[in-house]
């Protein structure tokens, strides 16, 4: 009868007949018996729901990209990619004959091998689950779906072997200095991490699943993540709506006690009766939110240092706009001056403990070196450096973007009087292209999972805008020239600075895998500071080594009480201890000086007579 659907033409349904006979006839060869399953009629209208759900994502993304709303999108770009993949093709000696003989040798030998494992190439019959051995491992196939199959082991064997190649030519280059190879070393990586089968749909055995079990609902749901990121211009790794700052996320009570158009001071509020005399301020890297060091309650450096006795002060910069194209490093140096000037006025405090983390901590270095000019010195009682460098000479990856072509670039960018923080962000994520692009790309995208609810994530996630000219100046003169180290090279505030005249008690952290600030570079600050000095190695990298609170049981840090000229000298001689470092840090930072005062006064921001602005965590952090 005419209304039975059983007697009517259907389109779709023809369609995913010649899609699946296709798919029979290739794997009757490479993988007989292992043939995909025709899906069920009944499913047949969701799967075309599906579909007419991706057509609409998809001719929405193209409206979007026709309006050029989303050029600050920092994932790969196609065109991009393509003038980058053939600048690195002419670089390689991918068509020599010699490298071509041993690719095809080393091909032939893969394959028979691959093969040889589900009894294909050698006949040696039908292979049991979980035996095959494959010659190469990498944790991003490490799904036993890719090793099921001869076609997709075959496929990520390949890869994995071609990537191999690939690097090993990056070392066989000839003509090219230590940076070129490195630059040539960078490009290669992130070229081939980019080609990684798991990227692709047809070609990701876990991806295909997903799509069959979800009938194509986890492809719509992925498109409508991508979509979402292009119109925010920046890849999300966490749910947006998870963390409210001041509710669950930078929650520590306390009180902003002072302002200037480059930041509020954020004062805490205490929860011991006594606390130390000398109280703390906190320098964070104006390149992100200063609630790293605030996060979930149970991460929290600022809420465990208030537990532990310390009046702690916070500085939370202000996220730049076109107005503060101008502000430069002498800005940032006067402002650290300046707060620490606020914090020994507002209590009457002689002196204070001083923390800067990572680009903080190098200004705080300069900062030190002016005081100490000035005769000042004594207003910092001790200097606490998180991740910092200050001679930039083995300084890792990121002096890849600090060349000539790449400063040039990034002064284009700066037009406006600052750098959108999502280029930051993006170029963070590129030292950790597999970890923080790719694995997002493949969860989110392909596979169409839910965001996980992620402090650090979230953090990482909530970028601050740079100055422009701070930026520029900072690459050149740091990065790019390595003036600091040079005394009298530079000057800041109208004072040289000379980092061998710091005296101030000295607490520097590294993280041992940090790839942004490696501990190599870190160790260097060891040879300029002259006085009393306690180098901590911590376990991790840039983030994660530094917040480890005690009760989270997680890494290791090591200590070495003798002097070491690097860090592989200080390694041969140091303690391993388990857990976190900061319990090491409060002992330290007591023995400079445990006398103790009465948690009242001011010691309480916003008491009966204290005029304090706003709440904590203030308005600069929640700036966009």
């Amino acid at each position: 009868m005419a209304g039975d659907s059983s007697d009517q033409h259907n389109p779709f349904a023809d369609f995913i007949a010649l899609q699946d006979e296709a798919a029979r006839r290739f794997l009757s060869v490479i993988a007989p018996g292992a043939e995909p399953k025709l899906p069920e009629p009944a499913d047949w209208p969701e799967w075309a729901e599906a579909a007419q759900r991706l057509q609409e994502l998809w001719l929405e993304l193209q409206r979007e990209g026709a309006k050029k709303e989303v050029s600050t999108f920092p994932l790969p770009d196609p065109a991009k990619w393509a003038a980058m993949a053939e600048h690195w093709y002419q670089a390689m000696p991918l068509a020599e004959p010699e490298a071509q003989r041993r690719f095809w040798q080393d091909s032939f030998t893969l394959w028979e091998t691959v093969l040889g494992q589900y009894g294909i190439a050698t006949g040696i019959g039908e292979m049991k689950p979980g035996e095959a051995h494959l010659p190469r491992k990498d944790r991003r196939f490490a799904d036993p779906r890719w090793s099921e199959q001869p076609f997709f082991a075959l496929i990520h064997q390949t890869y994995l072997m071609m990537a191999e190649q690939a690097m090993g030519m990056v070392e066989a280059v000839e003509g090219i200095d230590e940076d070129q190879r490195e630059q040539l070393r960078f490009a290669t990586k992130t070229v081939v991490d980019a080609m990684s089968p798991a990227h692709f749909p047809l070609t990701n055995p876990v991806v295909l699943d997903r799509i069959v079990e979800t009938k194509g609902k986890s492809l719509v749901k992925g498109m409508e993540h991508l979509l979402a990121d292009l119109r925010r211009g920046q890849l999300t790794h966490t749910d947006p709506d998870a963390f409210r700052l001041g509710e669950n996320i930078a929650a520590t009570p306390g009180k902003v006690v002072h302002e200037t158009p480059l930041y509020q001071l954020i004062q805490y509020s205490p929860t011991t009766e006594k606390v130390l005399k000398v109280p703390l301020v906190i320098f964070p890297p104006w390149i992100n939110r200063y609630y790293i060091l605030d996060l979930s309650p149970q991460k929290s450096f600022v809420r465990w240092a208030v537990g532990q006795g310390l009046t702690v002060f916070m500085v939370s910069w202000k996220s730049a706009d076109k107005d503060m194209a101008n502000v430069s490093w002498d800005d940032y140096i006067r402002a650290q001056i300046g707060a620490i000037d606020a914090v020994r006025e507002r209590l009457g405090s002689e002196s204070v403990h001083a923390i800067g983390y990572c680009v903080a901590g190098t200004t705080l270095a300069a900062t030190l070196a002016i005081l100490a000019r000035r005769g000042e010195a004594d207003k910092v009682k001790s200097a606490t450096f998180f991740t910092a460098q200050v001679d930039f000479e083995k300084a890792g990856e990121l002096k890849l973007f600090t060349q000539d072509a790449q400063l040039k670039a990034i002064a284009q960018l700066g037009e406006s009087g600052y750098l959108d923080g999502r280029y930051m962000a993006a170029t963070f994520n590129l030292l950790r292209g597999n970890d923080l692009i790719w694995s997002s790309v493949i969860k989110h995208y392909l596979l169409g999972e839910d965001y996980p609810a992620f402090d650090l994530l979230h953090w990482n996630g909530d970028t601050t805008n740079l100055p422009a000219c701070w930026h520029r100046n900072y690459l050149r003169d740091l990065y790019h020239g390595n003036r600091l180290v040079i005394p009298d090279k530079l000057s800041a505030d109208g004072t040289p600075i000379d980092l061998t005249r710091i005296e101030t008690p000295a607490y520097v952290q590294a993280g041992r895998e940090d790839h942004i600030a490696p501990p190599e570079s870190v160790h260097r600050i060891t040879h300029l500071l002259r006085g009393p000095l306690r180098f901590v190695l911590a376990g991790s990298g840039h983030i994660a080594g530094v917040v480890n609170p005690p009760g989270s049981g997680k890494y290791q840090y090591w200590t070495n009480d003798s002097a070491a000229p690097d860090l592989q000298s200080f390694m041969a001689g140091a303690a391993e201890h388990p857990g976190s470092w900061w319990p090491d840090w409060i002992d330290w930072i007591k023995a400079r000086d445990d006398e103790t005062v009465a948690a009242k006064g001011k010691r309480k921001p916003g008491g009966r007579g204290d005029k304090v602005i706003e709440d904590a965590p203030g308005r600069y952090v929640k700036t966009r």
